[in-house]
C-alpha cells in the first residue's frame, strides 16, 4: 500500500507537465512491460512455492517407500535426492498460466473496477510497484502472496488518486476473506491429518 502510494506520488508529480491523452496513450503502452514484469514475479515466487510441496511429497513419498509397490510407468514420481524434477517444473508453469487465465478477468474485474477505477497509468504503478517487491521477496527466498501484495499496491495507487474513490465496502470484503483464510486452512489441515492420519 505504501510503496503504490509513494510510487503513484512521484509519478504524479513526474507527469503533471504533460496532458492526458499523452500520459495515458505513453502508460497503455508501458503497461505491457509493467504486466509482463508483474507476471515473471508471480511465477518467481507463487510457482516455487508449489514446485517446493510437490516436491517435498515426492521426496518424502520415496524415502517412506510409497512408490515402491506402484506400476513401473509411475516410477517418474520417484524423487531420491531432493532436486526439482523438470515436468514439476512444467507442470506448476502450465498450471498456473491455465488458472491465471481461466480466473484472472474476475480478479481484474474485482480490482480494477470495483475496489477503483484504474486507467494505464495507475496499472503500471501498481504493476511495477507489486512486481518489484515480489522480485526482491523471492530473491530473499521469502514467500508472498502475490493476490495480498498487488491488491495493496492497487489500493495505495488508488488512495493518490482519490481516498473517497476506493470502494472500502469491497476491500474489506477482501480483507476478511484474507483473514479466514488461514485459520481455515489450518483446520482443514488438521482435520485431514486427524482423518488420514489416524491409527486404525
Amino acid at each position: 500500500f505504501v510503496f503504490g502510494a509513494l510510487f503513484m506520488f512521484l509519478l504524479l508529480i513526474a507527469l503533471h507537465r504533460f496532458t492526458p491523452q499523452f500520459v495515458h496513450s505513453l502508460f497503455g503502452k508501458l503497461q505491457i512491460f509493467s504486466a509482463a514484469w508483474m507476471a515473471h514475479s508471480h511465477g518467481t515466487n507463487d510457482a516455487q512455492k508449489t514446485m517446493g510441496i510437490i516436491t517435498l511429497a515426492l521426496f518424502t513419498g520415496t524415502k517412506a517407500g510409497t512408490f515402491d509397490n506402484w506400476p513401473r510407468w509411475l516410477d517418474f514420481l520417484k524423487t531420491p535426492s531432493f532436486v526439482l524434477p523438470k515436468w514439476v517444473i512444467a507442470l506448476c508453469a502450465v498450471t498456473m498460466a491455465a488458472g491465471t487465465a481461466a480466473g484472472g478477468w474476475r480478479i481484474i474485474r474485482t480490482l480494477g473496477h470495483r475496489v477503483v477505477k484504474l486507467q494505464p497509468v495507475h496499472g503500471f504503478a501498481a504493476e511495477t510497484t507489486a512486481a518489484l517487491i515480489i522480485q526482491v521477496a523471492s530473491y530473499y527466498g521469502i514467500p508472498l502472496s502475490t493476490t495480498h501484495v498487488i491488491s495493496t499496491s492497487i489500493m495505495g495507487v488508488g488512495a493518490v488518486k482519490r481516498f473517497t474513490g476506493i470502494r472500502w465496502t469491497v476491500v474489506e470484503r477482501i480483507v476478511w476473506a484474507w483473514v479466514f483464510t488461514l485459520p481455515a486452512t489450518a483446520l482443514i489441515g488438521y482435520a485431514l491429518e486427524r482423518t488420514i492420519g489416524a491409527p486404525h
